[in-house]
């Protein structure tokens, strides 16, 4: 509970202020029906005004006569009127308050805590089903949060108020209450039992809505170049069938419900009116009484209606609830809360880098890692080049250095400190990476590389794109380096989006720098100088080059080899062209030669 209540505790004023205007609507609620009998029976001298109650006979001697009386009446029962709707619109403005900013907090700690998670804590949950809870599910809890405040208070005073003023009228006319109101909680139970569940799967299947569209928007490229239209057409189709039925299945309770409190309502208005009409005739009941008595039988099975549709949509919040507390609850798997004072100041000051008997697996569970016992030592300074098959565990073996992943077994070191022992800023302020799937974002190209350094000058900005190769193209925008990029950088080529990305690294200036196959779609003039920039800007930085190309390692102080997850080999290019069988393979694969020469 606690969980929940400390988004309420900063805004406790709108929380409390929204059901005090509620009660103020009800009191009108519960005095109108008395004045209205009262303007019945006693205006029209309907009934004796010794029978009346002392606040009648005052107001219709103080006023002289029926006529004023009536008028006084009805003016009384214009200011309660509008003494309801400020309370009304109070409580709808408080609780709108109160709702949107408990929603605003509870969804910027969902964020905060999604930025939190490792690669591993994302991989649990999908994007779609990320997207789901930050906005559809968060939206909920403040729909219910906004109608718990405006009913809270409203619903039950409504039906205690009108309970006891029923009972005052009539209590014999009163045990239709005591028949229609066991009736109208067993209906409601018993559709709550059955639309809980299915509120669950509605949310699911909305998950699996987000994740279709967020996937195939994120990759129309790759759709329209393989001619896929169709299938993926057919693809949202069904899960948007599947979400419409599941909604269906949902409403159909709701649909069901209203009809049914609906009937039973009218039934048991027609039944106070049958009895009541009896009791009018026989003369113990006058017109205004049982017109006030109607009237109070309305309001109070109103009022459950009310608690109805809030039971629901809490039902509704419960199940969202659920899905958000599931995130807040996820511990990320890679944190530094253990650290000490001084790991907290520690940074990455050289760059050296030492791999002792480490070993990966995505899925603890799975028999082979993705990597085995590998042990390597990269000195500071060093350029660096990994290369393999695809699949070998390049990438994921790179990843251990900033705890993107953690080893299962064995220690990943940097300058001679265990990667667990940094708090995760400096560790990761002191990487660089330029991943293979290059990322931009929405905004300008300065905004993009800027990311490097926040406080980079325009000129700082230029030098680094020149180094980068992407001066060039980014002067040929009429906005030059004001261009907007759209999301992910789609409207520049792949080539032009690396050289930003490797732009945005050069700029961070760490001392480690991890280029994943970053200049796969680059041209070999290109890349070279893009070499010689790494060389002559960072050389005091640790480079790490993976590659499929043996051109874009060749030159590096260290090749390491992997295959399967283990290091096959290591040494220069020479030096493995002359011992290691896979580096071999691949050098003649490339170069189209039939052996290597001696």
């Amino acid at each position: 509970m606690k969980k929940w209540l400390k988004y309420a505790k900063p805004y406790w004023p709108f929380f409390v202020l929204g059901p005090l205007c509620m009660i103020i609507e009800v009191t009108g609620e519960m005095l109108m029906p008395k004045m209205l009998a009262a303007i019945i029976d006693y205006g029209t001298g309907a009934k004796d005004m010794a029978d009346a109650s002392a606040w009648v006979r005052w107001l219709y001697d103080f006023v002289g006569g029926a006529s004023p009386f009536i008028v006084a009446v009805m003016v009384g029962m214009i200011l309660t009127a509008l003494m309801m709707m400020i309370g009304g619109v109070g409580g709808a403005y408080f609780g709108a308050k109160a709702s949107v900013n408990y929603a605003a907090d509870l969804r910027d700690d969902i964020y905060r805590r999604v930025q939190k998670f490792s690669f591993a804590n994302i991989d649990r949950f999908s994007t779609g089903s990320l997207v789901t809870r930050l906005t559809n599910d968060v939206t909920q809890i403040q729909n219910f949060i906004n109608m718990l405040l405006r009913m809270c208070l409203r619903s039950p005073g409504m039906l205690v108020g009108g309970l006891i003023m029923a009972l005052t009228l009539s209590p014999s006319l009163s045990v239709t209450l005591a028949i229609a109101l066991p009736v109208m909680l067993t209906v409601l139970i018993l559709v709550l039992r059955v639309a809980f569940p299915r509120f669950n799967q509605r949310q699911r299947r909305l998950d699996a809505v987000n994740s279709t569209v967020q996937e195939n928007i994120t990759n129309v490229r790759v759709v329209k170049s393989f001619v896929r239209e169709e299938y993926e057409k057919q693809k949202f189709r069904k899960v948007n069938r599947d979400m419409k039925d599941a909604s269906m299945s949902a409403m159909n309770m709701m649909i069901l419900l209203s009809p049914a409190m609906t009937l039973i309502m009218n039934i048991t208005t027609l039944s106070v009116l049958w009895f009541g009409g009896n009791m009018l005739i026989e003369g113990t009941m006058t017109p205004g009484d049982l017109t006030a008595f109607v009237t109070y039988i309305t309001q109070i099975l109103s009022s459950l209606m009310m608690v109805t549709m809030m039971t629901i949509n809490m039902s509704r919040a419960l199940t969202s609830g659920h899905r958000i507390a599931e995130v807040l609850d996820e511990v990320p798997d890679i944190r530094d809360d253990h650290l000490t004072e001084e790991d907290k100041q520690r940074q990455v000051t050289r760059g050296e880098i030492e791999f002792r008997n480490v070993s990966f697996r995505y899925y603890k569970n799975s028999g082979e890692p993705v990597i085995d016992r590998v042990s390597a030592k990269i000195e500071a300074g060093q350029t660096v080049g990994i290369i393999g098959s695809t699949g070998s565990g390049k990438t994921s073996l790179v990843s251990l250095i900033p705890r993107l992943y953690d080893a299962d077994d064995g220690e990943v070191l940097v300058d001679g400190v265990n990667v667990k022992n940094y708090s995760l800023y400096h560790l990761r302020e002191g990487v660089g990476m330029v991943l293979q799937k290059n990322v931009l974002f929405s905004g300008s190209i300065a905004d993009n590389l800027r990311w490097g350094c926040d406080e980079a000058t325009a000129e700082e900005l230029r030098t680094a794109a020149a180094q980068a190769q992407a001066d060039g193209f980014i002067m040929s925008f009429k906005d030059g380096y004001d261009t907007i990029l759209d999301q992910g950088g789609t409207n520049v080529s792949g080539g032009q989006k690396q050289r930003l990305c490797i732009a945005r690294a050069l700029l961070k200036q760490p001392k480690i720098l991890i280029l994943d196959d970053s200049t796969s779609a680059v041209d070999t003039a290109t890349e070279a100088r893009i070499r010689e920039a790494f060389a002559n800007e960072l050389k005091n930085s640790t480079k790490i080059i993976i590659a499929q190309r043996i051109s874009s390692v060749q030159e590096a102080d260290l090749i390491i080899v992997l295959d399967e997850g283990r290091i096959t080999g290591m040494g220069t290019h020479d030096e493995l062209l002359r011992s290691n069988t896979e580096y071999q393979e691949i050098y003649l694969s490339q170069t189209g030669k039939k052996e290597v020469q001696a």
